[in-house]
């Protein structure tokens, strides 16, 4: 069976132009500023958290790890996705201890 394409590669293909406005936007907001790229991207998993995306969770979870962050800093934004979105929140969150 093979897998979906993601949304990048859907854009990708049918929309190069509004990819390279969206990569550029993504390279220039996540790079580290005042914020770490790492802090950014535990902020990005928060959201998809809040949001119902538990695929998001686990693919941004490996890239915070990637960027640095730790099991503990990963399960604190977990739970602050339950404290600011409920148990559906916790529930997708779970997600990020997936590997």
């Amino acid at each position: 069976m093979t897998q979906a394409a993601s949304w990048l590669e859907l854009t990708e293909q049918g929309a190069p132009e509004l990819m390279k406005v969206v990569s550029g936007a993504r390279e220039s907001i996540l790079s580290d500023g005042a914020l770490s790229n790492k802090t950014k991207t535990l902020m990005t998993m928060l959201c998809d958290a809040l949001l119902g995306h538990g695929g998001g969770v686990e693919t941004i979870a490996n890239r915070a790890r990637a960027a640095g962050a730790s099991e503990e800093e990963i399960a604190e934004t977990v739970g602050v996705a339950f404290l600011m979105g409920g148990l559906p929140a916790l529930v997708t969150g779970a997600n990020a201890f997936k590997r």
